[in-house]
């Protein structure tokens, strides 16, 4: 349920991304003023998770040199370097062949568990699961036509490589979490990397427009279901095997798609709808049932 919970969360940033983008005249090739909106929202998420955690007394300060080092590498990597990989990438390709190879994360996480962890061996249940779980991603993504085969270094295996670097970062946060509160550890990385993104938005140029209380609370909105969503993810990594909550992420697609119709008046009474929910749902099913 808290799974479902953080996809949803996700899946909600699609459309309010999109009103961001459109409220503060953000061109859809301007990467630089991308990548500070980014920055912007999740350098405020850090912030009040850090500043929630010290209210709460968690250890927020009380950190050794080789904490900061891996809140430092979590934060480039997970929130920074996969961003910058995803928005550039996603400038010189379409947002159909985006969303389905972004959703290649959930390969890489099953299959790096799989060497990583004796206990998150890739088996043939899972990997129908996988299998199922990214047929439905394809089928919600679906086009009135066919789908064309070009591949750029710069666009498509931009968005490869952002899903390797989120899936990697994400296993890297789950060893950091064994010796560090999730919430603390969460706070940080967000915090880094957002900072990060503003960095190199504004050295290249990006702009953020007119800040004015709507786009403002959007940009708040957005704040927070990075703090709760990331936070909770961070748990369920700690707690359960990467490949079962790693799955869970095949739902991000279909509530970015379902939520993006109620918002965006878009199309969503249609089967490629109904067909990926029912695929992602059987892949969940088949990852996460207990064997006999």
């Amino acid at each position: 349920m808290l799974a479902t919970l953080c996809c949803l969360l996700w899946g909600s940033s699609y459309p309010s991304i999109k009103t961001g983008y459109e409220l503060l005249g953000i061109a859809r090739h301007d990467v630089p003023s991308k990548l500070i909106f980014a920055g912007y929202r999740f350098l405020i998420a850090g912030l009040c998770l850090v500043l929630l955690a010290i209210a709460l007394r968690k250890p927020a300060f009380q950190l050794s040199g080789r904490q900061l080092r891996q809140l430092g590498v979590l934060g480039l990597a997970q929130t920074g370097l996969q961003y910058v990989f995803f928005y550039i990438g996603l400038a010189y390709t379409t947002g159909v062949r985006a969303s389905i190879l972004n959703a290649t994360t959930t390969f890489f996480s099953v299959l790096l568990a799989h060497f990583i962890y004796h206990n998150d061996r890739l088996s043939p249940r899972k990997a129908a699961g996988c299998l199922l779980g990214f047929a439905g991603v394809v089928a919600v993504n679906l086009g009135s036509g066919p789908l064309d085969i070009a591949f750029t270094l710069q666009g498509e295996g931009f968005i490869v490589i952002a899903a390797f670097v989120l899936s990697a970062a994400s296993i890297y946060g789950k060893q950091v979490s064994a010796g560090m509160d999730a919430m603390v550890m969460t706070g940080w990385q967000l915090a880094i990397g957002g900072a990060a993104l503003l960095a190199g938005g504004y050295a290249t140029g990006g702009t953020v427009g007119n800040m004015t209380l709507v786009p403002a609370l959007l940009l708040a909105y957005l704040a927070l279901l990075s703090a709760v969503a990331f936070t909770l993810w961070s748990l369920l990594l700690k707690y359960n095997p990467v490949g079962t909550v790693s799955v869970f992420a095949f739902l991000i697609p279909v509530f970015g798609a379902a939520l993006s119709a109620l918002f965006l008046n878009e199309s969503i009474l249609e089967w490629k709808n109904l067909a990926a929910l029912a695929m992602v749902c059987a892949g969940i099913w088949l990852v996460t049932r207990n064997p006999r």
